[in-house]
């Protein structure tokens, strides 16, 4: 297991600027985004058609021993605004393309929601089964949109060397581990999960049972926490629409690793994930509004080496 980063959160500096910063805190591996949600991409979907500006991204995380962990095309390819949708469609071609051209196994996504009819101007998302209306729209929407549409994207990326890995999160149609594995059992063992346990702690699921039931479909895993507010979760439930600026009245906020569970919840995640088969990469993902990126980064890293190595002597010395 190592330590790793999802350069999302340095957007705005130069990828010299990303790996001067990363390299004193002993990560060596980079999850790139290339567009959608997570804009400003430090690698660039026009490079597919330029191959000596490919060539020399490359070299360069060559040079500073940089590994690529996954692509990032995070986006909704189900969006009934067919424009939008289409957009991140591309997105997704593309980047599973870049993905086999650099040798990157992994491309990670979310599954996108439709709207409640070819029609519709916006997504359509409950988690209630009444009234039955809704229950008949979810039915509509995973046989007509969301098993056809990753049918085919599962098939592209496995012509192409790639898996995808869905990130489960609410509002859209793959949200936790039943609709997951639901999609991986229709379109195929290319589709796998991005595992990110902030999502999984605010709708009351215990991300270490989560991985044990994920098995070998996790294919990716975020570093992030998630911080519940009793105060607020037991008045006013878990589905919070606040902004996550008002952070004061929320029922949760992400939070830095160890800032939302302490050690033994992140080593037993590192072990549990272990146990499944997975033995990779945890990257960061900065999301906490009560933290500096710099900070953030900095105490994350520390607290996850310290697991990983402490980890990695243990299985040294039962070997």
């Amino acid at each position: 297991m190592k330590v790793g980063l999802f350069t999302a959160l340095f957007a705005k500096l130069s990828l010299d600027e990303v790996i001067k910063k990363i390299k004193p805190l002993g990560i060596r591996t980079l999850e790139l985004g290339t567009g959608n949600y997570p804009g400003d991409p430090h690698l660039k979907l026009e490079w597919l058609s330029s191959p000596p500006q490919l060539k020399e991204f490359k070299q360069k995380l060559d040079d500073q021993g940089i590994a690529i962990s996954a692509l990032s095309c995070h986006g909704n390819p189900l969006h009934p605004n067919k424009q939008f949708a289409q957009n991140c469609v591309e997105v997704s071609r593309k980047t599973i393309l870049l993905a086999q051209k650099l040798g990157v196994k992994t491309v990670i996504d979310f599954s996108g929601c439709p709207g409640d009819s070819d029609n519709a101007k916006y997504p359509s998302w409950s988690p209630t089964p009444w009234p039955p209306d809704y229950l008949d729209l979810l039915k509509w929407q995973w046989e007509k949109k969301v098993i056809p549409y990753w049918k085919k994207r599962a098939k592209f990326a496995e012509d192409h060397g790639v898996r995808v890995a869905i990130e489960m999160h609410p509002g859209f149609s793959v949200y936790n581990p039943e609709t997951m594995l639901r999609l991986r059992a229709e379109a195929g063992k290319a589709i796998g999960c991005n595992f990110d346990p902030s999502h999984m702690f605010w709708q009351g699921i215990d991300p270490t049972s989560a991985v044990r039931a994920l098995g070998e479909a996790v294919f990716h895993c975020h570093a992030k926490d998630t911080r519940m507010y009793d105060v607020n979760f037991k008045v006013n439930g878990v589905l919070d629409t606040k902004p996550y600026s008002d952070e004061r009245h929320r029922s949760f906020l992400f939070r830095t690793v160890g800032y939302g569970h302490g050690r033994d919840f992140w080593a037993d995640l590192v072990s549990t994930l272990q146990m499944v088969g997975y033995d990779d990469v945890l990257s960061i993902e900065h999301e906490d509004s009560l933290m500096s990126i710099d900070e953030g980064l900095t105490k994350a890293a520390t607290f996850l080496n310290n697991i990983v190595i402490k980890e990695k002597l243990k299985e040294m010395w039962w070997a």
